[in-house]
Order: C-alpha cells, then structure tokens, then sequence
C-alpha cells in the first residue's frame, strides 16, 4: 500500500502531513471532517484536485482521527493506493427508500459482487438510519463477509450529517466499500470500557429502535430519575450514561446510545434495535477504563494476525470523546502502543460504531466502543 495523508484546519489549506508528496494511482480517498466545512462545495473540488483519478468517500464526524491526533473544526483526508488488491464502491440514498434501512442494506449488499468479497466497510449517514436494521440487510443473504465501520457524526448537536461518494456530501447517503484480493489481511476488533450501574430491567414495551417501557413503566421517566439535574440537558446528556443491552439467545451484551428523545410521547430513540425481553442496566464512564478498553480492541485486533497492519481505520463514538475529553488522544495512543508505529492511522468520532463480536463474522451495532479495521496487502 500507499498513502497520502493531509490536514486541513478550519480557515486554513489543506497541509500535507505524509513524509513526502508522492503520485499515487487510482486511490481510495476517505475523507472525514467537520460538517460545516463539508457544506462549502469548494471542499469536494479541492479534493478532486489533489487526486483526480481518486475514488472519494467524504463523511461528516464529531472529531477527526488521523495519525495520533483528533482534531475539531477540520477536514482529514487519507488517500490509499492498493498495490496487490482491489475495492469495489457503491452508494445509495435511504431517502429513495423511505428511510427503511433494511431495504437500503439488502440493496447495497446486492451492488457487490460476492466472488472474492473479503470484507466490507460502511460509511453511513448517522441521523436517523437505524443501524441495527442496516447491517440486518446487508447481511440478509451474505453471512461469511465480515462487516465494520460507522455511523457519520455531527459532533454533539445532532441536526444532521453528511456522506458522499465522488460527488458533495449531502443527507441520507450510505456508501459501502468491498474489497477484493488473495493478498488482503483484514481483521477487526471493538471494546468499550464502560461500568454498569444501577437494576437491571426488562424491555415491556418497544418498536425498532424506539424504547416506550421498562418493567411496564415509561422508559423515559426512569431514565430521567436516574439521570437527576442532567436530565434537563437531554439528548446530549445520555452520552455520557448509555444503557447495556443484553438480547434473547445473545451471549454478549451490546451498548446503545440515545439519540433522541420524546416528551410528549414518553420515549426514547436508540441508535438500534431494542428488542422486547432484553435486559437493560444503566452505564457511567471512567476515563481511565475507557483508554483501557481502546487497548484492549487493538490486541483483539492483532491477535492471530499473519502480518503487521499496513492501515488502521479508528471509528470510536462521540460519548467517549466526550467524557475522555482533554485526555480524547490517550485512546488512540493506546491504540498505536499496541499495532505499531508502521501503520498509517485514520478515523472518526461517530454516532455509531459497525463491527462483529470476537470470533464471530456477524455484524453488531455499538455504541460508545473504539473499533478498528486492520489492513495490510
């Protein structure tokens, strides 16, 4: 492989910040920033004019990732040359499919050819799609791929976000990314790090993503009780104290995020399913256990690896951003302790994280998880 990295601050141009300039051929181009910036349409042509032959993929975020640094405000772009594989893109919009995202998920999965498939990686639009219904269609015929990736942020105010693919990004694009090739070693790895807390409760009453009742009594009113003066700071407050949820016939328990909430109707909307039956707890944060779980995610990622990773795409969730804080770079750190400093290091803060459990190729939503894709040719 190689690559081309640039930085580009709010109010300035794009620096490069790659040892040296070179040309590369027909590259994978990701582009993650802040959304603001990516709505001046003079963004996607300055990118254009960096690489013209390029494939560009441009995602809005709630931090950019890129070498051992996160940035606000600012623009990333990591260019990929693949020497001895190939990549596929395909894109679609979940608007022409009245926001139904298995639909939307069954359509693309359809898009890539499966003979040789090795893996695929999802860019999504993150303000409304229901991720947990998006990976259900993607891998409605095709369980054998393995399937990472994340929702688009906006940092934390939620209005929305933006993706896309070789035009201006706008709202509800998806775009997903097969690759191909003998010579590909991908692996793959998520973590968390957070603390449950509190009883544990059964789901009573939910549709899809949206949580109505806990224990037959109104989610939200509970929620609230728990949260005490941080309840008037809702949705953004429920970053910071997410809720396990343990599914029917799941060993592992996966963490949801609330998106959105409802006071008219009493409910709350997750960023994926939350089946009736499943058990929920509360969660908090420590600082110190979330940088643990970032570490943690790398030496899943490595274990049993053949070769060292040559790429590392970093998709972690804006409630760890915003807990961690100041200390936002001690994960990623943790991250390059444990893959090594060969790897070029690309990613962002989103609203939801894509990636299978240890040992399994089945695709999970997460929330509030660092996860990694590992590459190398």
């Amino acid at each position: 492989m190689k690559f081309q990295q640039y930085e580009k601050i709010a109010g300035t141009d794009f620096k490069l910040i790659s040892p040296k300039l070179i040309i590369l051929k027909k590259p994978l181009v990701l582009v993650f920033g802040n959304r603001f910036l990516l709505e001046k349409a003079s963004v996607y042509n300055q990118v254009k004019t960096l690489f013209p032959d390029g494939e560009i993929i441009i995602g809005s975020t709630a931090g950019e990732i890129i070498a051992e640094k996160v940035y606000d405000n600012s623009i990333s772009i990591t260019a990929i040359e693949f020497e001895k594989s190939q990549y596929l893109i395909k894109r679609a919009n979940i608007l022409d499919f009245e926001k139904d995202a298995i639909a939307i998920g069954k359509h693309l999965a359809k898009l890539l050819p499966q003979e040789n498939l090795k893996h695929i990686f999802i860019i999504s639009e993150g303000s409304f799609v229901n991720g947990s219904a998006l990976i259900k269609g993607l891998e409605h015929k095709n369980t054998n791929t393995a399937i990472t990736g994340g929702l688009c942020g906006d940092d934390a105010r939620f209005e929305k976000t933006l993706v896309g693919y070789n035009e201006q990004p706008k709202e509800g694009e998806i775009v997903a990314i097969g690759f191909y090739g003998e010579s590909l070693e991908i692996s793959f790895a998520q973590y968390g790090g957070w603390t449950p807390f509190g009883p544990e409760r059964i789901i009573t009453k939910s549709e899809g993503n949206v949580l109505f009742e806990l224990d037959d009594l109104p989610a939200l009113d509970l929620y609230k009780k728990y949260l005490g003066d941080k309840a008037e700071q809702l949705p953004q407050s429920a970053l910071l104290y997410p809720i396990s949820l343990k599914q029917k016939g799941k060993k592992e328990p996966i963490v949801r995020t609330i998106l959105a909430i409802d006071e008219e109707k009493n409910t709350m909307t997750l960023a994926g399913d939350v089946p009736e039956g499943s058990t929920v707890q509360l969660m908090m944060a420590n600082i110190d256990n979330i940088a643990e779980g970032a570490l943690k995610a790398a030496a899943i990622g490595m274990k049993n690896r053949n070769t060292k990773p040559e790429l590392s795409l970093l998709v972690s969730c804006i409630g760890r951003k915003l807990v961690m804080d100041q200390r936002v770079e001690e994960e990623i750190e943790e991250v390059i302790e444990v893959i090594g400093q060969q790897a070029v290091v690309s990613g962002f803060y989103s609203y939801g994280e894509l990636a299978p459990f240890h040992g399994n190729k089945s695709c999970e939503l997460h929330n509030q998880t660092m996860t990694l894709t590992l590459f190398s040719e």
